[in-house]
């Protein structure tokens, strides 16, 4: 029998991981959960609360959590890479004390310089980190971006030569996002674009997609605009997600929404994506 996909999604944490987080899970309905856990536009590298992570820890939900956005393995300012090494080394901490299966690293920019010496850049930080996960822990889980400006990864055939700099290392995973999928070209609202583009992955990188990031998307197919959209209400539309979820690739990879709204909207975007899940 094939494994079911879980749907749920990044939940607020107002009142501690476990007490505001599981709250927020239940109030939307999810099956799983996506958290920071430290502030999602800075630096600083707050230490959880043991009894909060316990709890968490405890619940048995599958748990992500997401890496600051500043973090760019690719910048070449020597500033922010040290940041980035430092946030993403503390993250991977932090996910191994609350239980999470995955951490999710944005696959960054080269900025002002080249691709190559981005990427190499890339190779002589993040090994060292994956390196370091220890068994049990989380897996690094990279995130294609919308294709704008200098990103180092956008569709899934960048993914390649990314995950190669890194020597197909085993604790790198994928997270795939279908509005940056969708904003980098591939185009998952046409007839076979999903299947096209989820064969693809599999080829690519068989068995390292961990989580999907559901978003529908406000801007076009190619538009290389990362803005999110409620599901159904965009131009990628709700059936190729039902699509999705069938693809062999899919079996058992949890699926978490950042969709736009408050509680109301992320409510009827789980129950829309179970129905299609369901259906």
């Amino acid at each position: 029998m094939t494994p079911t996909s879980l749907i749920g999604g990044h939940v607020l944490v107002a009142g501690g991981l476990a007490t505001g987080g599981l709250t927020y899970m239940a109030e939307i309905g999810a099956e799983m959960i996506q958290v920071f856990v430290t502030n999602p536009r800075s630096w600083a590298l707050n230490d959880g609360k043991p009894d909060e992570d316990a709890k968490l820890a405890e619940s048995g939900v599958d748990t992500f959590v997401h890496v600051p956005y500043l973090a760019n393995f690719g910048s070449p300012s020597p500033e922010t890479l040290a940041n980035s090494i430092a946030i993403v080394r503390h993250t991977l901490r932090r996910g191994a004390e609350i239980g999470a299966k995955g951490v999710v690293l944005h696959t960054g920019s080269a900025v002002t310089q080249s691709r190559d010496d981005a990427l190499r850049q890339v190779r002589e930080t993040l090994l060292p980190l994956l390196d370091e996960i220890p068994e049990g822990g989380p897996d690094l889980l990279l995130e294609p971006m919308a294709g704008q400006g200098a990103m180092l990864c956008a569709t899934v055939q960048d993914l390649e030569p990314y995950l190669a700099t890194l020597d197909w290392h085993p604790r790198a995973g994928v997270c795939l996002d279908t509005c940056h999928a969708f904003a980098a070209g591939h185009d998952l609202a046409a007839e076979g674009g999903v299947k096209e583009t989820f064969d693809a992955l599999h080829s690519i990188a068989p068995g390292r997609l961990k989580l999907i990031h559901a978003n529908d998307s406000k801007d076009v197919c190619g538009a290389k605009k990362d803005r999110h959209e409620n599901i159904g209400a965009g131009h990628i539309g709700a059936q190729p997600f039902a699509e999705l979820m069938r693809h062999p690739a899919m079996a058992g990879v949890p699926v978490c929404i950042e969709t736009p709204g408050k509680a109301p909207k992320h409510a009827e975007d789980i129950a829309l994506l179970k129905k299609l899940r369901d259906s």
